[in-house]
């Protein structure tokens, strides 16, 4: 019975159990890991018995979502069972009506495909801030980068096409307005806080028109104090925010906890490694000559762009310099480059001067 015992400890342990059982066929052993007892029972507690000491007399919302099953993409992709409790978490705070929900997941462990399952059981359950089931809910994706926002439109395929809106400044442009008829709704920071004449975009939706806003990499700057994109999340304060982040508790972000609060999950680098669902990594340490470029008025200057931001004219160069042999970005500045093609056939021989900060995948 104690190797049975161990064993049911460690499990526990890995699921985040509040009570588990060794049985032998003649005993049955249980560990109420929640008060730290245990000892020998008569019998296994009914399910109804386990399900009250975990989850109490009852709550509505958290039965109903509990009886939306995950989404297995006709069993082509079956959750985990970490990201399965980091969805059980996440809908368990939210249904105990938490505002502000943070997922710390380490890079590469399927935050989004998480966001996606918690806004699945949102959607089959028909929540939404009045919890009344009166119309599916309204979700806003927001990501810092369009290959984010791309890729997360692609996870949420399961959702019918016409419930799933990307929100591009220039389908706006074309439309003359911001697209209203969806469900889950998916741009990036940058994209939402530009407009015509001054006027964001994110301002053109009503503050109480989004049931659920998701954060992804929320540590990069959404819930800062003093960042720009903080109005955005100030505007939709009446929504459930959703943080997303691979980044644990440290000095630099204490922002993202002091707003959203302490994770109601947490999987980390180390866990995913010795599950085997991360790969172990080296740090390789190479040196470059990068930082000892200056520009000199003598490099051969071979083209210009030109980029607006905030009523500022900015310019970026493109120099012929014959020590280097690749293409190399260099940045610096405080502004932001958008709606910019570099050809990609340069010199070979070249490097790119930025005065503004690049969104890279808007060059490359």
């Amino acid at each position: 019975m104690s190797e049975a015992v161990a064993q049911a400890k460690l499990y526990a342990e890995k699921l985040r159990l509040k009570t588990s059982f060794a049985a032998n066929g003649k005993a049955t052993y249980e560990i109420n890991h929640a008060i730290g007892t245990e000892g020998e029972v008569d019998a296994f507690p009914s399910p109804e018995k386990l399900w009250k000491r975990v989850y109490g007399s009852g709550n509505e919302w958290l039965d109903k979502f509990s009886n939306v099953p995950f989404e297995d993409f006709n069993v082509t992709r079956q959750p985990l069972y970490y990201q399965q409790l980091a969805v059980s978490n996440a809908v368990q705070a939210i249904a105990e009506e938490k505002q502000r929900v943070l997922l710390t997941l380490a890079t590469g462990t399927g935050k989004t495909f998480i966001a996606f399952q918690i806004a699945w059981k949102f959607f089959k359950s028909r929540w939404t801030l009045q919890r009344d089931s009166k119309r599916q809910p309204r979700i806003l994706f927001l990501a810092d980068r369009n290959i984010l926002a791309n890729q997360a439109y692609l996870d949420f395929g399961a959702f019918d096409d016409a419930a799933l809106v990307r929100i591009k400044p220039s389908d706006i442009a074309k439309r003359g307005e911001v697209p209203k008829n969806g469900s889950v709704f998916f741009t990036i920071f940058q994209s939402f806080m530009s407009g015509k004449d001054g006027e964001p975009y994110f301002g053109k939706y009503e503050p109480d028109f989004f049931d659920l806003v998701i954060i992804d990499e929320c540590h990069r700057g959404g819930a800062n104090d003093e960042s720009n994109w903080r109005n955005i999340l100030n505007y939709f304060s009446g929504a459930v925010h959703l943080g997303l982040t691979a980044t644990p508790k440290r000095k630099d972000n204490t922002d993202t906890y002091a707003y959203f609060g302490e994770p109601v999950f947490i999987y980390s680098l180390k866990e995913g490694i010795q599950d085997g669902f991360l790969t172990p990594f080296k740090v390789k340490r190479i040196q470059t000559t990068i930082d000892e470029y200056i520009y000199t008025p003598d490099d051969e200057v071979i083209d210009y762009l030109y980029t607006h931001y905030k009523h500022a004219t900015r310019w970026l160069k493109f120099v012929n310099i014959k020590q280097y042999k690749n293409h190399i970005i260099s940045d610096g500045g405080d502004g932001l480059i958008q709606n910019i093609k570099i050809n990609k056939n340069l010199e070979r021989n070249s490097i790119i001067l930025l005065q503004t900060i690049v969104m890279r995948e808007l060059l490359w």
